[in-house]
């Protein structure tokens, strides 16, 4: 397989996680992985699938936020490492748009975000863990393409990054063929359970 054939593949495979959810992922991981302290904040209408584009900045300063935007590849999710500050906002709608409009999948903060009206009204994911009206500084330090820590997340450059109403989860790319087997089949189990329910013949407790 060539480069350009297995850069295709996974694409596709990226693709196919945009049909499930952070729950069903989480507990194939053993339950494990997964940011804590980040909610949505944008209009949620289906799940967040990309590839991470990752930022560690001081906390309140969004300097390699700007930086990183000006290397957005299509389907990227920009995974920002604030420190889990919430004293200063990293982002707003202006860099949200900016985001969106250079075909990034979604952003991910381990900080504070401000403009929750625009972000609010607009299906553009946009994760975070915290809302304040106070603006960022613009000095750095800061990194990009490095591991970031996200909510107790451990979130490398090129990882999958699936997020939905639930929160965000993150895995290396070379384990998401099986593990979309093990979702795809944890499905289909959840999906006979609920039929037994209509039908009044569930029996027992379920747990995986």
């Amino acid at each position: 397989m060539t480069a350009m054939e297995r850069s295709d593949a996974l694409t596709s495979l990226v693709a196919e996680y945009r049909s499930t959810t952070t729950a069903v992922i989480s507990d194939n991981l053993d339950r494990l992985p997964g940011a804590v302290g980040l909610r949505p904040y944008h209009r949620v209408s289906g799940t967040m699938a990309g590839r991470a584009l990752t930022v560690r900045v001081a906390a309140g300063d969004n300097y390699h936020i700007h930086k990183a935007l000006d290397l957005v590849q299509p389907g990227d999710v920009v995974v920002v490492d604030g420190d889990g500050s919430t004293e200063r906002a990293l982002i707003g709608g202006i860099m949200s748009a900016i985001a969106k409009s250079r075909g990034a999948a979604g952003m991910v903060l381990n900080g504070a975000i401000r403009d929750t009206a625009e972000i609010g009204a607009d299906d553009f994911p946009i994760f975070a863990c915290g809302v304040i009206h106070r603006g960022p500084y613009k000095n750095g330090p800061g990194a990009i393409n490095v591991p970031v820590v996200i909510g107790g997340m451990i979130v490398n450059p090129g990882d999958i990054v699936v997020g939905d109403h639930d929160g965000v989860v993150a895995f290396p790319p070379q384990n998401a063929d099986k593990l979309l087997e093990a979702v795809r089949a944890q499905e289909r189990k959840e999906a006979d359970i609920f039929r037994q329910i209509a039908a009044g013949t569930y029996v027992g407790a379920y747990a995986k």
